[in-house]
């Protein structure tokens, strides 16, 4: 026997999601999981939920590598669900429930979906595609009200299933790599692509993001007395994984259904929400909201993601008392890589601003670069820009059944992501464009979210995208769309002098001063809630 090996019976410890949970179990029984003011029970609840939930799926028929697909709300359910399904050694399928759906059924059948947990408020959806379903899943019904009549046949309600189910229901071990969870996201041409994690993979991202939210001292601490809400949708690469790092620290987390601003601010102030994460729409939604003066925000930290965070919303949100800063990823990407809080030794009030609007510095373990087209690297210093490429422990490893996409994905041995960036010599990342988004005038190329940046700063602009449309001189010239805000005038004279200020400054070329700026009601938006340029392009190109 060599003198390295391990004892016969030691423990392996596969990395595995139900050991996410064991501590917060243990040390912290009598936190509260909170579900939109319906209701409210302890981890120690939650921890026998999820034992009886495995054994329903279980007594139903789930086996290991089945596809058990989620369409619910946030809620308690679909966090029992996070773990559960997954623990079988299944694969939890979390369903876009506002994708159309032509685009639901798509990915219903790509990911060959054995069984179907669905919200009642969303079985029209279903009975409209069922008979076009290629398997014919099983259905578990979930709801808050009452259940509607329905043509569907149902294999049993979910809490009457739970009702039956075993708590002391026993998890084996299986191979860390296995597939635990498959979404889908949608890009601007062709069907939604399928993105699938191991086991091994969403614990190490919980494990990096773990350390990265929890290490300051300062502002955008997560700390276990924290109280979490998620205003991401969990069906959105997780939740940004952020509900498996509150589970397994243990900090009271509640779930507040449908997204409604008045009721998520009452909800921030009735439960005494301390933590979340949302898209920049999201936060111009409650910042906008009736009720937003009657609710004190003073103690609210707020990750932004999904989309650059404009420095007219920042400052806005900031003046209320909101210690909001960005995280940047994407859902091929786990999806966080990088956070954007500052260090301690930054007091100027200008450059903690500044620093909250941009993407971050990279989250341990993760290898992130900034390249050309040859995949040579661009200098750290704050100006060159490069397409953004990573490697890290938790990064897809590929499109679902999508061979060329993941070649594609994958090129030159890091993952691409079609982001345009820059990194200052501290290492802080700052998004410039998407590459497929960046405005390409003449010679040019020009940053759609640095005019954004600089035109959400002027005090009657609401919301704001810039797009370019085709030129025949130039290739593209920029449009900026520009919302008001409520019963105010813009005076387009004013935005053009905002602009000429920065080209006068040299921050911007004088080729980014738009052809045009128009006034509208609203900005088209992604499933998720993004600036949809790929519509709007198509609507004023």
């Amino acid at each position: 026997m060599r003198p390295d090996q391990p004892a016969s019976e030691a423990y392996a410890y596969p990395l595995l999601i139900r050991h996410l949970f064991h501590t917060a179990c243990q040390q912290y029984p009598q936190r509260e999981i909170v579900y939109a003011g319906r209701r409210r029970h302890s981890y120690t609840e939650f921890r026998n939920r999820v034992g009886r939930l495995a054994s329903a799926l279980d007594g139903l028929g789930v086996k290991q590598g089945d596809t058990v697909a989620v369409m619910d709300w946030d809620s308690h359910r679909y966090l029992e669900c996070f773990f559960a399904v997954p623990m079988l050694g299944s694969v939890l399928h979390t369903v876009n429930i506002r994708l159309s759906p032509e685009q639901i059924l798509y990915t219903i059948n790509h990911a060959s979906d054995d069984w179907i947990l669905v919200h009642a408020d969303f079985l029209p959806i279903l009975e409209s595609i069922i008979e076009q379903c290629e398997k014919k899943p099983g259905l578990v019904v979930l709801h808050d009200d009452d259940i509607p009549e329905s043509s569907l046949e149902f294999a049993g309600e979910y809490e009457a299933l739970l009702e039956n189910g075993d708590e002391k229901y026993e998890f084996s071990d299986f191979d860390e790599n296995t597939r635990a969870t498959t979404f889908y996201t949608t890009g601007t041409t062709g069907n939604p692509k399928g993105v699938f994690y191991s086991h091994r993979q969403l614990v190490l991202h919980t494990l990096g993001v773990g350390v990265m939210v929890t290490a300051p001292a300062g502002h955008g601490r997560l700390h276990r007395d924290d109280v979490y809400m998620p205003i991401t949708p969990m069906f959105h690469v997780h939740a940004w994984g952020i509900p498996y790092v509150a589970t397994m620290l243990g900090v009271k987390q509640v779930y507040p259904g449908r997204y409604e601003p008045d009721r998520l601010l009452r909800t921030i102030s009735e439960e005494n929400v301390t933590y979340s994460h949302c898209v920049p729409t999201i936060l111009h939604m409650l910042m906008t909201s009736d009720v937003i003066d009657d609710v004190d925000l003073s103690n609210w930290k707020v990750i932004i993601g999904g989309s650059a965070l404009p420095r007219g919303l920042a400052d806005a949100a900031l003046a209320r008392g909101i210690d909001l800063f960005s995280g940047y990823g994407m859902s091929e990407t786990g999806p966080v890589l990088t956070v954007s809080q500052y260090d301690g030794d930054v007091v100027d009030v200008e450059a903690q601003a500044d620093a909250r609007c941009r993407a971050g510095r990279a989250v341990p373990l993760v290898d992130l670069r900034i390249v050309d087209e040859q995949m040579n690297d661009k200098p750290w210093d704050g100006t060159s820009t490069g397409e953004i490429v990573v490697r890290a422990p938790w990064t897809t490893q590929g499109y679902f059944g999508n061979r060329e996409g993941s070649d594609e994905l994958w090129r030159g041995g890091y993952l691409h992501t079609g982001d345009i960036g820059s990194i200052d010599p501290a290492g802080f990342l700052r998004i410039t464009d998407r590459l497929k988004d960046v405005i390409k005038s003449g010679g040019e190329w020009i940053s759609s979210v640095e005019l954004e940046d600089i035109v959400s700063t002027h005090t009657a602009v609401s919301e704001v995208a810039a797009i370019g449309i085709p030129d025949t001189r130039w290739g593209e010239r920029p449009l900026v769309l520009v919302v008001p805000k409520p019963d105010v005038q813009i005076d387009v004279a004013e935005i053009r002098q905002l602009l000429q200020e920065q080209i006068d400054a040299g921050v911007l070329s004088k080729w980014a001063m738009p052809e045009k700026i128009e006034i509208t009601d609203n900005i088209a938006r992604t499933s998720v809630g993004k600036i949809n340029k790929k519509e709007l392009r198509s609507t004023y190109g």
